[in-house]
């Protein structure tokens, strides 16, 4: 895939990922690998931030740690990057749970994010960017 090319998911996509308390990938799915062009090799022990994509404004990923880490469900649209330099858009849901053996993490299941829900949250992140001077 060139740089700076959207990948636009299927309707059956599901991307899962899994990671711990600091945003360590556990475990990552084949979707997830395939969309963000990554062996699973590559993903696991690396910082989930790892496919964040620069046009994410600070303030959406501060909402989600503030949501997350009070043991709440979070829900929002995330410009994922690429290995590539490319990029895709989803509907985000992450979870907060804690294992049997007392560790605590989050799950992160992900679905294709319609064009209308696409437009607002670039709508949104626009102005966001703007106020953080990007």
């Amino acid at each position: 895939m060139a740089a700076n090319k959207e990948t636009i998911l299927d309707e059956y996509h599901f991307l899962v990922s899994e990671t711990d308390q600091k945003g360590t990938i556990l475990f990552a799915n084949d979707d997830f690998c395939k969309l963000a062009e990554y062996d699973v090799d590559e993903l696991i022990g690396k910082p989930h931030n790892l496919v964040r994509h620069p046009d994410m404004p600070k303030k959406a990923f501060k909402s989600l740690w503030d949501t997350v880490s009070k043991g709440e469900t979070w829900t929002g649209y995330v410009k994922n990057g690429t290995k590539s330099g490319g990029f895709y858009w989803v509907f985000a849901t992450v979870y907060p749970f804690e294992s049997c053996d007392g560790q605590k993490g989050y799950l992160s299941c992900r679905r294709k994010a319609t064009i209308e829900e696409i437009s607002q949250a670039e709508e949104l992140y626009k102005v966001w960017n703007k106020e953080e001077g990007k």
